[in-house]
């Protein structure tokens, strides 16, 4: 189980973790406005013993509300088994955004607008972009066609930590192992190029970090340093072989973890 915001949908091709170790995988990445918080949760449906999660946080320094309340109206929706997913302090912003969203869903409703079902044989398929319904395969990979890498980095840093998601973080860990399941945390896309701070920086952060979680830290951030070229419209969002090779590297990361296939 991969999980994380849209730096997971855009940055993995998971077919390829399921051929080196011959078990199925699931790509749970959404959309960061939901928060870190929202996607852990997530992590806590239909747990089975030996599971395996891996969590691909940017920033561990959230405070636990989702950013984007309408968002969350639009992921939910009237998939009811999903509303416990929000907390008890989401609940004001999101009273908040509902008449905006109904207003929304009515307009799409009345022009029966819907996403094409696929890229190739959609009639309406030039109209399919990276956040189409259908630019998602089975596993939850983001399969678009994102050839050339378009994002203009400006400034970058080294993520920040707070007792809030790093709390949380080990409940979840200790929901998740008294299930029978292993979570542990793998690197996020770091561009490599102008701007990055010295990599020494990334050794410190990733030092205090596994210091202050229960479970472990796989990756080696370096490792997760893709040239520019590799990134496709945002500082998450890589290209189809940023993808590629950042899947290639957690595969390495996970040989510890789980026993490559024969």
């Amino acid at each position: 189980m991969l999980i994380g915001d849209s730096n997971v949908s855009f940055g993995f091709q998971s077919e390829l973790i399921e051929q080196a170790y011959g078990i199925p995988v699931v790509n749970m990445g959404l959309h960061g406005g939901l928060g870190n918080a929202f996607h852990e949760e997530m992590a806590k449906i239909n747990v089975h013993e030996g599971d395996i999660y891996v969590i691909c946080h940017h920033t561990f320094a959230d405070s636990g509300k989702i950013d984007d309340t309408e968002l969350a109206w639009i992921t939910l929706e009237n998939h009811f088994d999903l509303w416990n997913l929000p907390s008890a302090q989401d609940i004001p912003g999101m009273a908040k955004a509902l008449p905006s969203y109904m207003k929304k869903a009515f307009v799409l409703w009345a022009k029966d607008i819907i996403n094409p079902e696929s890229i190739e044989n959609a009639a309406n398929a030039e109209a399919a972009t990276c956040y189409s319904r259908s630019a998602f395969n089975q596993y939850g990979d983001d399969v678009f066609p994102r050839e050339n890498g378009t994002f203009t980095f400006t400034a970058q840093s080294v993520p920040e930590m707070n007792d809030t998601c790093i709390d949380r973080l080990n409940r979840l860990n200790t929901y998740l192992t008294e299930h029978g399941a292993i979570m542990v945390v793998a690197g996020y896309p770091i561009g490599k190029g102008e701007f990055p701070p010295p990599e020494e920086e990334y050794v410190q952060f990733q030092q205090e970090l596994s210091s202050r979680l229960d479970c472990p830290v796989i990756s080696d951030y370096r490792d997760y340093f893709f040239d520019y070229e590799y990134f496709y419209n945002t500082e998450l969002h890589l290209t189809n072989d940023g993808a590629r090779l950042r899947t290639e590297q957690l595969i390495e990361d996970l040989e510890n973890v789980i026993a490559p296939a024969d």
